[in-house]
């Protein structure tokens, strides 16, 4: 699919959830970031609590895998399906065994913090060396001693387990012809291209899936119809550019939830350089991708104002009818979700994926989503000129 080319919205759908609400969509926009997706199945918790059901789903990597077992199971069981996945990757001997030490209540709290980040370093070694349950393992023998131009040759870790899960998690019957709207996004190896594989362009499979989420030098590369794909992230770990600039425009609102925080401390020593170096790069620069959003939507609006003053005639010629398409006028509500990290989780949080930890990221998406749905102005059509408002309430004054 060529990279500027936009689904439309199937002109059959209905709203399912809330009709009273003032817009046209509701959008769930999962952001890569490995062992740190269990935030993003809280979030969808605390939205299903609230009724609030997407329409359109929209992933890259780990938030593509979360994105397929909700748009790829019926609304009943999509929390329980979400919640098999993150267990099913965190059952490991060291869940097993850590389990007991981390539920004896008070006589331990004060130590839980440094204990939990001793059970972070050491679950990531695990990780390293055995894998994530269902997810991956370890490619034997290691790649160095494989032939060159083989998939095993190109990655460290074997990921054929995550395509039994996700067919064993995900009806992907219902994916595809649902009632939700659904894309991931990968990067063509050859050509460099941001590529979106969507329902309404693509018949997805769990290879679409695997493809968003294929993170080199660890995971290998997955080939479609000819073409090889690594994980998005490596150009954009957020799809909210995607959503917001379709083709068909309409009404939206939407949660942005991020894994990576753009904003943080200057670090202190080389560990701290390294949490903040991935924080930078995988958050994508959300804000700022926002605020060029919130200017687009003002040209829109400005330029829409300015067409009712040109005479009919000129709006009927080729570059008329251009300049009306760009216009058009709608608004958009986006909630900014964001994780943010816990004082014990160093450089290898994305890949800690112990079940203590899981527990701690899916809490912290719900307990944040649930303080948000609690601010009623996101469920009201913007009145500004733009017609745009973005809201971050763990940073009221951004």
């Amino acid at each position: 699919m060529n990279k500027l080319a936009r689904p439309t919205r199937r002109d059959s759908q209905q709203r399912r959830a809330t009709p009273s609400l003032p817009f046209d969509c509701i959008a769930l926009l999962l952001q890569g970031g490995g062992s740190l997706g269990a935030y993003q199945a809280g979030v969808y918790e605390a939205l299903a609590e609230a009724d609030l059901l997407p329409d359109w789903v929209a992933g890259i990597s780990i938030g593509a895998i979360n994105a397929a077992i909700i748009a790829g199971n019926a609304p009943e069981q999509r929390v329980e399906r979400l919640r098999a996945f993150w267990m099913q990757i965190t059952d490991t001997p060291l869940s097993a065994f850590a389990a007991p030490w981390f539920g004896v209540g008070e006589p331990f709290a004060g130590l839980r913090d440094q204990a939990h980040g001793w059970l972070a370093q050491a679950s990531a070694a695990q990780a390293l060396m055995v894998g994530a349950p269902g997810f991956f393992r370890p490619r034997l023998p290691p790649p160095f001693l494989s032939p060159a131009g083989s998939p095993e040759a190109t990655s460290f870790y074997d990921t054929s387990a995550l395509r039994t899960t996700l067919e064993n998690l995900v009806d992907f019957d219902r994916l595809n012809n649902g009632e939700m709207l659904f894309s991931v996004g990968a990067v063509n190896i050859r050509t460099g291209n941001f590529v979106y594989f969507d329902t309404q362009t693509h018949k997805i499979g769990p290879e679409h899936i695997l493809a968003s989420a294929a993170l080199p030098p660890g995971f290998p590369a997955i080939e479609i119809d000819g073409e090889c794909y690594w994980d998005g992230g490596l150009v954009s770990n957020t799809p909210l550019q995607w959503v917001v600039e379709t083709d068909e425009r309409h009404d939206l609102l939407a949660f942005q939830v991020d894994l990576w925080s753009s904003r943080g401390q200057f670090p202190r020593d080389l560990t701290e350089v390294a949490i903040r170096q991935k924080e930078i790069q995988f958050s994508s620069r959300t804000r700022a991708a926002t605020d060029q959003l919130k200017r687009l939507h003002k040209i829109r609006a400005t330029l829409d104002k300015f067409l009712e003053s040109v005479p009919p005639e000129l709006l009927d010629t080729a570059d008329g009818k251009i300049l009306a398409a760009f216009s058009d006028p709608k608004v958009c509500n986006i909630v900014q979700l964001v994780y943010r990290s816990k004082q014990y989780e160093g450089n290898s949080k994305d890949y800690e994926f112990s079940r203590l930890s899981m527990a701690d990221h899916w809490r912290a998406g719900y307990d944040d989503a649930h303080a948000s749905l609690q601010h009623k102005e996101i469920f009201e059509r913007p009145n500004s000129e733009d017609g745009f408002r973005a809201f971050d309430f763990s940073f009221p004054n951004s």
